[in-house]
């Protein structure tokens, strides 16, 4: 990527490989960073980067000490690598996650646009105090991403909310803070029952932090899942890999309370509400959350059954490289034996993969859009 500076900066995602054809940045990125040059923004104060997806922006104003706050641990890998790339001083930026304390003050704030309206809600509500009415305020996303909703959130939560023409097919925000404004109190976290008829986690109160999917009821796959999930009994260890709010694995724990349960996802936000949906309803057993990228970090062959349901996105783009480094790491963490659980849509084909993986898959379920399939690790 080019900044307006002068300076080429060599930007990868995380986990870096080489034969990923998706960038680190995107038109918006380089669209609000020449903003910033052309208006002079001055940028001695506190900056606070929001939402930047692979560490672009705050690689690129690293010498002026941005604070990064983020939903994703890969994100942060990649912002780690990506500073260190490009010569950045260490702890040139502050790595904060959306789970963190926010700066008491913020005089540049920077909002790259997330898929998720709720977790821009949420963020926006969680940083307003410590805007004042002359922070700068400017948000950037593609012209895809911005809707209506995005600009009423803005003047809602910070104040007078305007966009900018367009540019290779990317949009800047310009808000205006307005000390002044009443604002509307967090919704979040947001609490829901599970319906009945799935077992024994029907009841059971789900608790979800804002951007973490469906978060206001359950959502079809998982219905599914609950409905077809394995007899754990007798096995020692069991993930809820891409965890979300952990009503998988939860369902196993009440099921067996013997069993240890990791929940695992890259979300902050996710694993938050896995924790929080886990102490809610004073589950028995011994349980595990963990921020982190799948199952690196677990030890191999110390796992006996891998619950997923892969998510098939990268922010806007599609793509099956999640998946595929989900199925990968649960055959090194499961022992001989074990089992890989998993549910997908029915055209995304993981049958293939897992058979790539496992040498073969068996049907356990299937609905019109659904299928969940097991396989085991010879």
């Amino acid at each position: 990527m080019t900044t307006p500076w002068g300076g080429d900066l060599a930007l990868t995602r995380f986990p870096e490989d080489p034969r990923d054809r998706l960038r680190a940045w995107d038109a918006s990125d380089e669209y609000l960073l020449r903003h910033l040059a052309a208006e002079g923004v001055p940028l001695s104060g506190t900056v606070v980067v929001v939402g930047d997806r692979w560490g672009a922006l705050v690689t690129a104003l690293a010498e002026h000490a941005p604070t990064q706050i983020t939903d994703s641990f890969l994100t942060q890998e990649a912002t780690r690598a990506n500073l260190a790339r490009a010569g950045a001083e260490p702890g040139a930026v502050r790595l904060l996650t959306t789970q963190d304390q926010p700066p008491e003050r913020i005089d540049v704030l920077l909002v790259r646009v997330p898929k998720s309206l709720a977790l821009l809600e949420d963020q926006l509500l969680r940083l307003a105090p410590a805007v004042h009415a002359g922070t700068v305020v400017v948000g950037t996303g593609m012209v895809k991403e911005i809707h209506t909703s995005t600009l009423r959130l803005f003047e809602r939560v910070l104040g007078p909310t305007r966009t900018s023409l367009a540019e290779r097919k990317a949009r800047l925000i310009f808000c205006a803070p307005d000390p002044a404004l009443a604002r509307p109190g967090n919704p979040w976290p947001y609490s829901y029952p599970v319906p009945e008829g799935l077992g024994a986690v029907s009841g059971s109160t789900v608790v979800n932090h804002a951007g973490v999917f469906c978060a206001d009821r359950l959502d079809v796959g998982t219905r599914f899942f609950l409905q077809h999930l394995p007899d754990t009994r007798g096995a020692r260890r069991v993930v809820d890999l891409g965890c979300g709010n952990g009503v998988v694995g939860m369902a196993v724990a009440l099921a067996d309370p013997a069993a240890e349960v990791l929940f695992v996802d890259e979300s902050f936000q996710a694993v938050a509400s896995a924790e929080a949906t886990y102490k809610a309803n004073g589950v028995p057993g011994h349980a595990e959350f963990r921020v982190g990228d799948g199952l690196a970090g677990v030890a191999s062959g110390s796992v006996d059954v891998v619950l997923n349901n892969p998510p098939f996105h990268s922010h806007q783009a599609t793509t099956d490289a999640t998946a595929w480094r989900m199925f990968t790491g649960a055959r090194r963490a499961l022992r001989p034996g074990g089992e890989l659980w998993v549910i997908g849509n029915r055209h995304l084909g993981y049958h293939v993969k897992l058979r790539r993986l496992f040498g073969d898959s068996e049907l356990v379920a299937s609905d019109p859009k659904f299928v969940v399939l097991r396989a085991v690790k010879r």
